[in-house]
């Protein structure tokens, strides 16, 4: 009886040890899968100096002097938008983006400026995708460098977890590009 006993340990143990060869793999991490609706542009009209499309998705919320924010109800985010007319104070006005931008290099991990160029609608301006747990996913400005100034800033209405915001800042930078790109001053 003893030898019954200790043969099926044995045996027992030599089963799970041979079926425990090969190379062990963690389990990988699992991402949450968030599917947005496709982007919709349309022109917006407003009485302000400048023109853009923007998202169906997204609401204006005009503030005054030509500042509006672009809510993002679904994505929990908003797009700041402020404008503010040259009046010899481009140089200011550059340095104060920039300013404003950088402060988020405490808690970001990389900054990446983009340059924008657009001479046929005298469009130029910068980009600048913040990455990490800062305040302010994405920055950016844009001027004809003589009459007119429009800066917009990414926030969300939450705690910034980068992984967990990532597939919204991803889908807004896209809106945020097509601002740019059909941005018009107004004379």
């Amino acid at each position: 009886m003893k030898i019954i006993k200790y043969t099926s340990i044995v045996l027992l143990l030599s089963i799970l040890l041979i079926s425990c060869g090969g190379e062990v793999l963690p389990k990988p991490n699992g991402f949450l899968r968030l599917e947005y609706p496709e982007a919709n542009y349309a022109k917006v009209q407003f009485d302000c100096p400048y023109t853009f499309e923007k998202n169906q998705l997204a609401s204006i919320v005009p503030k005054k002097n030509c500042w509006m924010n672009l809510e993002y109800p679904a994505l929990n985010g908003t797009l700041h938008l402020s404008y503010i007319p040259i009046e010899g104070n481009l140089n200011q006005l550059l340095e104060d983006v920039q300013k404003l931008t950088y402060e988020h290099a405490v808690k970001a991990d990389a900054i990446e400026p983009t340059i924008y160029d657009n001479k046929e609608q005298g469009v130029y301006g910068m980009v600048y995708e913040v990455e990490g747990n800062a305040a302010s996913q994405a920055q950016f400005y844009v001027t004809d460098s003589t009459k007119h100034f429009l800066t917009g800033s990414l926030y969300f209405n939450a705690i910034p977890n980068y992984d967990s915001i990532y597939p919204a800042v991803v889908y807004i930078k896209k809106d945020i590009r097509m601002l740019i790109e059909t941005l018009k001053w107004k004379e």
